[in-house]
């Protein structure tokens, strides 16, 4: 049994170095080297878990989901709320994911077609909740749901993603939590003028 756990708890911890450097440094930029030391093992043994690089890649993103609470998921009911919510999940839950997905756009990443369709399948979920949403009156008939889906995902992750901006822009720190809090509250603001009106 022990040795179970031992398994278990290593892989956990080449899970928890993966992530870092994948997140860190993007798929290209990643070192097998730096997840081993992270993690605390050999080299070789990652080899004993994974095929390689792109077999530990599509693991570590696989046991992702996992590891978030149940509200990071979760539509709120009022459209108004969107934005903050989605907002306030990336801020505190995916920093490091944030980053991953902005290395991702800027570099070759080896084909992952489950990958691409759970991604695919959870914005689609967004855009088809947007049109029932419209479908119940609470978005204005002239938006398009799909283009309004896509707009609110920008306004939340974009301080975040471009912190240098952010700070360039408004004199402060995209993860200082008063430009969060004030941030949030403007999506609501804005959010209410398309919503209400």
């Amino acid at each position: 049994m022990g040795e179970i756990r031992n398994a278990e708890r290593t892989r956990n911890n080449i899970f928890a170095a993966a992530r870092k450097e994948f997140f860190e440094k993007g798929y290209t930029g990643a070192r097998l080297e730096a997840i081993a030391a992270g993690a605390g093992v050999k080299k070789q043994l990652l080899y004993h878990y994974f095929k390689g690089k792109e077999d530990l890649f599509e693991a570590m993103l696989e046991q992702i989901p996992d590891k978030e609470p149940e509200w990071a998921s979760m539509n709120p009911t009022d459209p108004v709320h969107i934005a903050e919510h989605r907002f306030k999940v990336n801020a505190q839950l995916r920093m490091d994911f944030l980053r991953f997905t902005t290395w991702e756009a800027l570099e070759k990443q080896p084909e992952q077609p489950n990958r691409k369709k759970k991604r695919e399948a959870a914005l689609h979920a967004y855009v088809d909740d947007m049109k029932a949403k419209k479908a119940a009156g609470l978005v204005p008939e002239d938006l398009d749901p799909v283009m309004l889906t896509l707009a609110l995902i920008s306004l939340s992750n974009y301080p975040l993603i471009l912190g240098d901006v952010t700070k360039m822009v408004t004199g402060t720190e995209s993860t200082d939590p008063q430009f969060q809090e004030n941030w949030a509250s403007f999506l609501t603001q804005l959010s209410a003028r398309i919503f209400r009106e």
